[in-house]
């Protein structure tokens, strides 16, 4: 019998071990099949009884030919809509060495930054990049969006009102804000308590009920206002000034922070990071210097190691949400690193010349086209602009002409009014693009238009001299060193170089599903078809994106057990607010409006407690067990306590102990007796998929984090995608928008800027969907399982499991406990994860969920070989630790505490420790054939927190470089 079928299948490229390596796996667990490894660790009750219904899988090769069709179906019109969102030029050098490399899209978070240098160097430069075009003394390494970017300054400052302001609760908003901005803020005002007034700053009275006051800059429509008399009353009167800026006019506007700015947000995306229907893109957040220990987000600061060499490193981590939980004042976790990384290259490569020419001639562009217009007797109400005019026909009839032939052209206008239209020129625009447009209201006039390419046509100038930048930016040697191209891709290559990746070894982090991000998903990403679409762009030009999102989010209800999806939240923080806000609107919708206690288990990722609270919610702790188990005796009391007030229970599933807790039908059903609500963490449906779903288990509402268990890459800390998916009764609350029609017939407002979130990398779990089906699904699910099993019973006499379920299983994940190492060796979990980098490798989650611990978790694509090569590494350190233990090595100068072991030490003419360099740099055989060097020793944290230093240092600490010609 002939066989046509593809012998190559993506799902056994996917998957890590091979059958033979499965059975081997299964013999050192004690177990016969998977079918009995998932009986010993399910909950039989939770078992899903059919397969997952989803369409037959792809080939690589059938994959990409199916997309390029769906890719055909979005029209790429010239984009001139602006409202935060422009057509931009990605040099290549970045695109290719940067957003389309696997080397700098699968790194994780830098928490472990010795080995993370060059990421963390490339967010200093986007943070000094920030700072100097804003003015403002810092700035954090990113945030998901503009509109986000405002409200976490909306909700900074109201935390930190000034002592005359404390009981001020408004918070007033320019009518001149971007509408999505708006739409946002009014999310994320209500459940705070503070409320919004939207009006006119030209003629706001500062009462002394406000408490801050945010303005756009330029203003939506494209004029720019002078801003500083407002600002000056609102400092004498203890009012906050919030700006909204463009990144691109501040090469030749005056600077937020020159007058009189607190706080300067924006996006960074017209630097280099195509629109992508929306994202993802990275947003900025600047503020002032006393501001520092409340800025949401991340901040990148500079340090020095245990050598006095200069590191770079996360600062003042003290206020991330897993330390101060529900008094966290925002539940930023994802940012946007990758593409911060982009932006902040983008400048680097163009430097302060190269950015202030693109700047010019954008608007150059924009007052020769307004010239154009004039001289048709078209009216342009823009007194002062940047890139933006507000053209306004003289009848419907007129205007409804420039529609139709910019729709022969392939253009779109911003449509503000019937009359009205607004025009934001861009970088890749031309002298050619715009006597295109020109003759677009030229035919709608019936008029000629004479094109003038001389280039002698006198331009009046748009930006006023009051209003004109005066101060220098983008001064320090990285802006002034790269324009060869040459020198430009050795500069990232460096950076690349000192950063451990998927490219060199498993990343086994527990929580956060480091799983292979395929090519082949990949690919699509950067297409134009998928890549230069506006995301205010009308909707019959995006019809490929329209299929390929109601797949997606079918593909999504049906794994999950739900009705219904939303892709609004961009990040999977994001999805856990955004399911508490839907939960909080179906109560209110009930009139329910009291019920806003939120029941949250010891165990929960710091994020849960800060979400609830943002949703205007009381967090009320649930003990756990001795086994890591939800107290069921605790739950059930304190929901009968609170069950006038209660609103939900947040519940990760399995635990983030990394166990299928057995009473999880029992505690969804003690919420819903007490009238709350379930919301399930999507943190690890990676162990759920094919086998359960939160809809079975009684959840109501759960996120998912695409960029885990849906193989959207972490970027280096972003992107990521958290859409929610619900039951029925709660999806007429999933979230609208305020341009693009989306969300239920009683939806909540926006909780991100665009109406799809980051729908530019949604192509990447739609591949991933597509090629692997449903049965490849569920058996990435039970090989996830089957190789976190094997390194519990591999490692068992090494390292004791904190946690396992009542057959001795674990999930996905599993904690290893070495705090006892602290009392019998003076080890602590930080030297293990330091030590391991020596070997190779980024260490296992520390000290989360459990002070002291490790937890690991292997994902479904490393093979057998790369599992036992990191359980050599554990077995090795054990070993030392055991020297350490017996006194073999001493307690303080041994190759733990002493860890990573840079190239410098290691060739240092002075060796003065007990063990040898050898031991040091290359304690295995499979280090000396691939070795990993960390570029730094061990950073010394409180150093750099004492010292906050997060802008690139100053000239002297660099060598001199030829600055751009």
């Amino acid at each position: 019998m002939n066989n046509f079928e593809f012998f190559d299948k993506f799902v056994d490229r996917h998957i890590g071990p091979s059958e033979n390596d499965i059975q081997k796996m299964l013999n050192v667990i004690g177990l016969k099949s998977l079918d009995e490894l998932m009986e010993k660790t399910l909950p039989k009750s939770i078992r899903l009884k059919d397969k997952l219904e989803l369409s037959e899988p792809l080939t690589e090769h059938e994959l990409l030919s199916y997309l390029k069709n769906l890719a055909s179906k979005n029209k790429v019109f010239k984009n001139y809509i602006g409202l935060g969102y422009y057509p931009t030029i990605t040099p290549g050098v970045i695109r290719r060495n940067i957003l389309e490399n696997p080397g700098w899209y699968t790194q994780y978070t830098p928490y472990q930054a010795e080995i993370s240098q060059g990421r963390l160097e490339a967010l200093l430069n986007f943070q000094t990049m920030i700072i100097d075009l804003t003015g403002m003394p810092i700035a954090n390494a990113s945030l998901l969006d503009e509109a986000t970017a405002a409200a976490e300054a909306m909700g900074m400052l109201y935390s930190i009102r000034k002592s005359n302001k404390k009981n001020a609760n408004v918070f007033f908003v320019s009518n001149e804000v971007f509408p999505q901005t708006i739409d946002v803020l009014k999310t994320r005002s209500a459940p705070l308590g503070i409320e919004l007034k939207i009006g006119a700053h030209k003629t706001l009275e500062l009462t002394d009920d406000i408490f801050g006051i945010l303005v756009q800059y330029p203003a939506c429509d494209g004029e720019i206002y002078e801003y500083t008399n407002l600002f000056k009353e609102a400092e004498s009167k203890g009012i906050y000034k919030a700006v909204a800026a463009d990144l691109l006019s501040l090469a030749l506007l005056t600077p937020p922070g020159e007058f009189g700015a607190d706080v300067v947000v924006g996006s960074s995306q017209r630097f280099g990071v195509p629109m992508g229907y929306g994202g993802p893109h990275a947003a900025f957040f600047a503020t002032r210097d006393e501001f520092k220990r409340q800025i949401p987000g991340r901040i990148i600061g500079v340090s020095i190691d245990v050598h006095g060499n200069r590191a770079l490193r996360m600062a003042l981590q003290t206020r991330e949400q897993h330390i101060k939980r529900e008094h966290a004042t925002s539940n930023i976790c994802t940012a946007q690193v990758l593409l911060a990384i982009m932006s902040g290259m983008y400048g680097v490569y163009h430097g302060p010349k190269g950015i202030k020419a693109i700047a010019e001639r954008v608007n150059k562009l924009t007052e020769l086209l307004n010239g154009n217009l004039q001289e048709l007797g078209i009216i342009q109400t823009n007194k002062n602009y940047f890139d933006t005019i507000k053209v306004v026909m003289k009848s419907s009839k007129e205007a409804d002409a420039v529609k139709k032939y910019a729709l022969e052209k392939q253009i779109n206008l911003r449509i503000i009014d019937e009359t009205t239209f607004g025009i934001s020129v861009a970088e890749p625009n031309t002298v050619k693009d715009i006597i295109e447009l020109t003759e677009v209201f030229a035919n709608a006039l019936n008029k000629k238009f004479i094109s003038d390419l001389s280039m002698t046509k006198k331009l009046v100038n748009s930006i006023p001299k009051n209003l004109q930048r005066k101060s220098k930016y983008l001064t320090h040697p990285v802006f002034n060193s790269y324009y060869c191209e040459t020198e430009m891709l050795r500069y990232i290559k460096g950076l690349e170089r000192k950063d451990l990746s998927l490219t060199q070894s498993m990343i086994p982090l527990g929580s956060c599903t480091m799983k292979l991000n395929a090519s082949a998903e990949m690919f699509a990403v950067t297409w134009s078809e998928f890549s230069e679409l506006h995301p205010f762009a009308p909707i019959d030009q995006a019809q490929g994106y329209a299929e390929l999102i109601n797949e997606l989010e079918s593909d999504l209800a049906i794994i999950t057990g739900f009705k219904a999806v939303s892709m609004q939240p961009n990040s999977g923080a994001q999805g856990e607010y955004t399911g508490l806000m839907v939960i909080r609107a179906y109560h209110h919708n009930r009139g329910d409006d009291h019920r806003n206690v939120v029941l949250i288990p010891s165990s929960a990722h710091g994020t849960n407690p800060a979400s609830a609270v943002m949703a205007g919610s009381k967090v009320v702790v649930v003990k756990c067990d001795e086994k890591g188990n939800i107290d069921l005796n605790d739950i059930r009391t304190k929901a009968e306590q609170y069950k006038e007030t209660l609103s939900a229970l947040m519940v990760t599933y399995p635990s983030t102990h990394g166990v299928f807790e057995e009473e999880i039908i029992e505690i969804c059903q003690i919420i819903h007796k007490n009238g709350g609500q379930v919301y399930m963490d999507g943190a690890n449906l990676n162990a759920q998929v094919g086998l359960t779903s939160p809809g079975l288990i009684g959840a109501d509402v759960c996120h998912l984090n695409l960029h885990k268990t849906f193989t959207i890459p972490h970027g280096g800390g972003g992107p990521g995608m958290g859409p929610i998916a619900v039951a029925e009764h709660l999806e007429p609350f999933l979230p609208g928008h305020a341009i693009i029609k989306v969300g239920g017939s009683k939806s909540i407002n926006a909780v991100a800027a665009a109406p799809w979130g980051s729908a530019g990398i949604l192509v990447i779990p739609y591949a991933y969907n597509k090629m692997m089906g449903g049965t490849g699904l569920t058996y990435a699910t039970k090989i996830a399982i089957l190789n976190a099993n094997y390194i519990k019973a591999k490692l068992a006499n090494e390292y004791s499991t904190l946690y396992s379920g009542k057959n001795g299983c674990v999930a996905h994940e599993l904690i290893f406990d070495t705090r006892s190492f602290k009392l019998s060796a003076n080890i602590e979990v930080e030297d293990i994860a330091k030590r391991l980098m020596d070997y190779g490798f980024h260490a296992p989650t520390v000290s989360f969920p459990v002070p002291g611990t490790l937890m690991v978790e292997p994902t479904e694509s490393e093979t057998l070989y790369e599992l036992d090569r990191f359980c050599s590494a554990m077995k090795a350190i054990r070993k030392e630790i055991d020297d350490v233990e017996k006194g073999i090595l001493d307690k303080e100068d041994n190759p733990l505490k002493n860890s990573p072991h840079t190239v410098n030490v290691v060739l240092a003419d002075e060796w003065n420790h007990q063990y040898s360099r050898e031991v040091a740099a290359f304690p295995a055989q499979y280090v000396k054939e691939n070795k990993f060097w960390p570029s730094v020793g061990r950073i010394n944290n409180a150093y750099g927190d004492r010292n906050l230093v997060c802008s690139c240092l100053p000239i002297s600490e660099y060598e001199t470089r030829e600055v751009n010609g």
